[in-house]
């Protein structure tokens, strides 16, 4: 029998996705009148983790935080190390009400840059965790160039169906952006 036909006749299976694959979820781009929250509502539970992707100035030089679920209990715990250099330091926090984001996102024309993972999002079997990298540099104006890694906790065991991203005070800035997607997994 010819090669074509062994193929033809065998029990030929397909290959399976790639389990790891991203799949956009949602984007907000900031408009010219500023926000004062990035919000993504009705998250579908049929991904394995979250990430969420932004570069995002805001009004005023403050840190950037998220909540989950519009939960504004003190039921979030963080720690974050950073770096800028010439020195290091060390944060930590239990019964917060939010987790960190970005720190030290700066004003325009100035960015932060991050990457969030939010790990098992969709189980109702475990409190929830997160962690992230960040950094920004704003052409040492002020000092506050960093590179910033941080990890959270939401001590709570319901499915994550909202996130909620907001500076300290002020508004992110136009042209900031956010995207969230969907992570398969095996």
């Amino acid at each position: 029998m010819p090669i074509l036909g062994i193929v033809a006749s065998s029990n030929y299976q397909r290959v399976a996705p790639d389990t790891g694959a991203m799949f956009p979820l949602g984007m907000v781009s900031v408009g010219s009148a500023g926000a004062s929250s990035i919000d993504f509502t009705s998250i579908p539970s049929t991904y394995k983790h979250l990430q969420i992707r932004a570069m995002a100035s805001t009004s005023s030089s403050t840190a950037s935080y998220f909540r989950f679920n519009s939960d504004t209990g003190s039921n979030y715990a963080r720690h974050m190390l950073q770096g800028n250099g010439s020195s290091a330091a060390a944060y930590a926090g239990s019964s917060q009400t939010s987790m960190w984001f970005v720190s030290d996102i700066n004003v325009s024309p100035y960015v932060a840059g991050a990457v969030v993972d939010i790990l098992d999002y969709a189980s109702t079997s475990k409190n929830k965790t997160i962690r992230s990298l960040s950094g920004v540099d704003n052409n040492n104006t002020s000092g506050n160039n960093a590179i910033i890694f941080a990890s959270g906790l939401w001590m709570n065991t319901n499915a994550i169906s909202s996130i909620s991203i907001f500076p300290l005070s002020g508004n992110f800035q136009q042209y900031s952006s956010f995207a969230l997607y969907g992570i398969k997994g095996a």
